[in-house]
């Protein structure tokens, strides 16, 4: 039922539901927002036409290793729910992200080394299309609406429920290493054991001031074994903990645990981000070094790295959507634009040095693009893969409903 405001807000907890609240919102030519788990740069955007919050479809089925999950369940969640039968999925970072989300645009996660993306994972999904239809699909029954869901962002349908295809995981090992040395050395050293080192291994590096709440403030490095061996890790991590100035903790949690928690919204209005993020062939030193500097040059500022390779390289470019294939590092760097402490002059500098960085980067990561930028949406595919989205979008969704996302325009066609 629509909530008693000024937004057309639904909360289904039906399939059937869905189609309804797209064939009305066809009818009246309004546009759909459709929320998962919440975190996305529209969920808490002023709604217009019809809001879909798909919290209550948010089931968890396990057969054998297929997993059920309904378009609005949380990875937190779903991690807790298949630590019971010994299995698991590499998702995003956070408990209270959404699958939905997370999945349609990629999801490079803890073990993306070890599994690939979320998107890599899919093997089935149930669809409410534009038109109001229920489908479904997969390899085999509507392979081309499949092939788009697997990291071409939600611009084809409403995913109702994903079907995985999960791995047996008995546990994982995790290494905490704060660096308090020289962080040019250490994500040099972290460049260099990435290049040879075992795909159970992927690591994360962020850099970040006191008001971000999404991590311990400074630089810290964080690794995930896709096993409970805490001595493997650590030893693979040694050539980064002898550093001076590194101080390594290695542990053996379970993989729910070392998903973030974010903090409750405080009502107030976040700071603005400027900055951006990229998927690149190498970390070479210039850009090692320009990291660091752009750090050090802006107290409101982060740095945050994810390695890639391994299993995330092993599918064919064409396979999915998902651009940069070759790529082996997810980079992201940023100013938040913090009132009296963020003036012009700093936003254009801050906007400049990214713009730097941003030129050697294969492609644009688009679920950590947090802005509507349509002229940007072609850096986050291939041509070819645009392309055969576009005639997928023209296809499922001709009058472009779903466009609250980074969005496809379907092709203009003849009357």
């Amino acid at each position: 039922m629509a909530d008693n405001d000024d937004a057309d807000i639904h909360r289904p907890t039906a399939a059937a539901e869905v189609a309804e609240l797209l064939r009305r919102a066809a009818a009246d030519e309004v546009p759909v927002t459709v929320v998962s788990g919440g975190h996305g740069p529209w969920s808490h955007a002023p709604a217009s036409g019809v809001r879909i919050e798909l919290s209550g479809l948010a089931g968890i089925a396990v057969e054998g290793t297929t997993v059920h999950i309904g378009g609005g369940a949380v990875w937190g969640d779903v991690a807790e729910a298949l630590a019971s039968h010994g299995l698991a999925l590499s998702s995003g970072d956070t408990a209270s992200v959404g699958v939905g989300g997370l999945t349609l645009g990629g999801g490079i996660g803890w073990m993306v080394r070890s599994r690939g993306l979320a998107a890599d994972q899919l093997i089935g999904a149930q669809v409410v299309t534009a038109s109001g239809d229920i489908v479904e699909t997969s390899a085999e029954e509507h392979p081309g609406l499949f092939w788009g869901l697997r990291g071409g962002g939600g611009n084809l349908g409403v995913v109702t429920r994903f079907d995985f295809a999960a791995q047996p995981l008995d546990g994982i090992a995790y290494a905490d290493c704060v660096v308090e040395g020289d962080q040019v050395a250490v994500l040099r050293a972290m460049r260099d054991l990435l290049r040879d080192a075992p795909r159970e291994l992927t690591v994360t590096y962020m850099d970040v001031p006191p008001m971000d709440p999404s991590a311990p403030a400074g630089a810290r490095l964080s690794a995930v074994w896709a096993a409970p061996d805490a001595e493997a890790l650590r030893d693979v991590l040694a050539p980064i903990s002898a550093l001076d100035g590194v101080t390594t903790t290695v542990s053996t949690p379970a993989y729910r645990d070392i998903l973030l928690e974010m903090p409750h919204a405080d009502g107030e209005e976040p700071p603005g981000f400027i900055g951006g993020n990229g998927l690149y062939a190498e970390l070479d030193d210039d850009l090692v070094d320009r990291l660091v500097a752009f750090r050090r040059a802006y107290p409101a500022s982060v740095v945050f790295l994810r390695s890639l390779g391994g299993a995330y390289a092993d599918i064919p470019q064409e396979a999915t959507p998902f651009p940069a294939r070759t790529a082996t590092w997810f980079v992201m760097a940023g100013g938040f634009d913090v009132p009296g402490l963020v003036d012009d002059v700093t936003r254009a500098t801050i906007s400049a040095d990214w713009a730097d960085m941003a030129q050697g980067r294969l492609a644009e990561y688009g679920n950590f693009a947090d802005t509507e930028r349509p002229d940007a949406v072609p850096g986050m595919f291939a041509p070819e893969a645009l392309e055969r989205l576009r005639e997928l979008k023209t296809e499922w969704d001709p009058h472009n409903l779903l466009r609250r996302n980074h969005n496809i325009a379907p092709e203009q066609r003849a009357s």
